[in-house]
């Protein structure tokens, strides 16, 4: 039997160096790898490059490694609830490309099922195919960085000729993700909403590191049931069901009274 559990997030993480590049799952606050995040920010690892969705907020999910400057680069779709975020990118002190939301997760599932690139109609016709979107300013309102140009070919779709834009897979060094639950195989299951961007996440990563609120015995996870199968996965730790989970806003209003 492979036994893929580690005793700790600490012990999980330990091995990620300054420099790598992370996949993470997630989608807002739904799904984040809260415990495994932490444990990275307490060893110290800086200069990341991460791969997500969204970079949760200012004191929660990725936001906390955002805000003690341990990321360099990010890419993802959404960064609308971060105000530090915004700063520094703003300021050149961040990378960011931005990428549309079903591109980004095309490119992480076509990297972790070996595709190399492909071709997609979202994007032709803007920055996004024609390059000069920003990706670094350089702290006086420049551009430091910004996207090139990529190719773009058009193909006839039932007969119909339309022009699409070449995108490159995404690999990573690791992939971080949050489970339901998971067995000592790593086969995990993800619950509701917070299967999101963790799955295929965790295709893209070289090295996959599962949190669960659960760990099982092999055998106990009905084979339907599995989200992700286990020979994704190469650590699993377990961080307890009473996990503090945030949402982004809470909106609330005054009872109607009968």
């Amino acid at each position: 039997m492979i036994d893929k559990t580690i005793a700790s997030a600490a012990e999980a993480v330990a091995d990620i160096p300054d420099g790598a590049s992370l996949a993470v799952g997630g989608f807002g606050l739904s799904g984040n790898p809260t415990a495994l995040i932490q444990a990275l920010l307490e060893q110290g690892t800086t200069d990341l490059e991460i791969v997500s969705n969204n970079c949760g907020v200012d004191d929660w999910g990725l936001g906390v490694l955002l805000a003690a400057h341990r990321i360099r680069r990010i890419t993802a779709s959404y960064v609308g609830e971060n105000k530090e975020f915004e700063r520094q990118f703003l300021s050149g002190e961040l990378e960011v490309e931005l990428t549309p939301q079903g591109t980004l997760a095309e490119k992480l599932r076509a990297g972790g099922s070996g595709i190399a690139a492909f071709y997609t109609p979202t994007g032709v016709g803007t920055q996004v195919a024609e390059g000069g979107l920003p990706r670094k300013y350089d702290g006086s309102g420049g551009v430091a960085i910004a996207s090139p140009r990529k190719d773009t070919r058009t193909f006839a779709v039932n007969g119909v000729e339309r022009e699409y834009v070449l995108e490159e897979a995404i690999v990573t060094d690791f992939a971080l993700v949050h489970a339901l639950k998971g067995d000592r195989h790593g086969n995990l299951v993800f619950n509701k909403a917070a299967r999101n961007f963790n799955p295929i996440a965790a295709t893209a990563g070289r090295v996959c590191v599962a949190q669960v609120e659960r760990l099982v015995e092999p055998g106990e996870l009905d084979p339907d049931e599995i989200h992700l199968p286990g020979v994704f996965v190469h650590r699993i730790v377990e961080v307890g069901g009473d996990i503090e989970k945030r949402i982004e806003k809470r909106t609330v209003r005054a009872s109607e009274e009968n």
